[in-house]
């Protein structure tokens, strides 16, 4: 059980801080240097681990058996005023990067397994699994558009303008209320949380063919 913790941990860490630099380098990608010159282009986990949310939730989460396992980092910092790409689609593109580098790890790692699997220790597999339902459940969990979830972010670049500009109100009032907004995307995973532990594993499942 140790073990499992453990091992589950470091995934996650190693899951979440590509999700990060993700974002960062899309941002400098697009022409915003801010993540760059702070030294958050690395993979060095210390510098973006959050203590709540990157090793006490997760640990957490994994004692009391919860169906999906999530977690962060600390955010990397952009300046949206400096992305000279990307036109209206900007934040999108950088909020997307994030959930997208997840959805790449689970791919990979389930094309490798459909590839090999049947020559490989089951141990082996089962790792290999659990990391893709990490990286699909950080995928599927930042996408919920709530901020400051990722998904709040692209949620504005699809809806109409009308919309989209009273919506980026909200985003911004709920951004500069981080306990508002963690409240309300808690809320929305103790109403749903129970269907979204299946999905993943479902989404997994599919992946991986099995």
């Amino acid at each position: 059980m140790q073990i499992e913790i453990f091992f589950g941990i470091i995934a996650l860490v190693f899951s979440v801080v590509l999700h990060e630099v993700s974002h960062g380098y899309m941002a400098n990608f697009l022409g915003d240097p801010t993540a760059r010159l702070q030294g958050r282009l690395t993979l060095n986990p210390l510098k973006h681990l959050d203590p709540f949310g990157s090793i006490f939730l997760p640990a957490i989460l994994i004692l009391t058996h919860s169906p999906f396992l999530f977690g962060w980092a600390k955010p990397v910092p952009y300046n949206p005023y400096n992305l000279k790409r990307g036109g209206v689609w900007a934040e999108a593109l950088v909020a997307g990067a994030g959930p997208m580098a997840n959805f790449g790890i689970a791919l990979g790692l389930a094309l490798i397994l459909r590839a090999i699997g049947g020559v490989i220790p089951e141990e082996v597999v089962g790792l290999a699994f659990s990391i893709i339902v990490i990286n699909v459940a950080l995928a599927v969990f930042n996408l919920i558009p709530i901020p400051p979830l990722d998904g709040s972010k692209i949620l504005s670049a699809v809806l109409p303008q009308a919309f989209a500009m009273q919506w980026e109100k909200l985003r911004m009032w709920l951004e500069y209320n981080p306990l508002l907004g963690f409240g309300a995307v808690i809320l929305f995973v103790m109403l749903i949380g129970g269907g979204i532990g299946p999905m993943v594993q479902w989404v997994a499942r599919a992946l991986v063919g099995v």
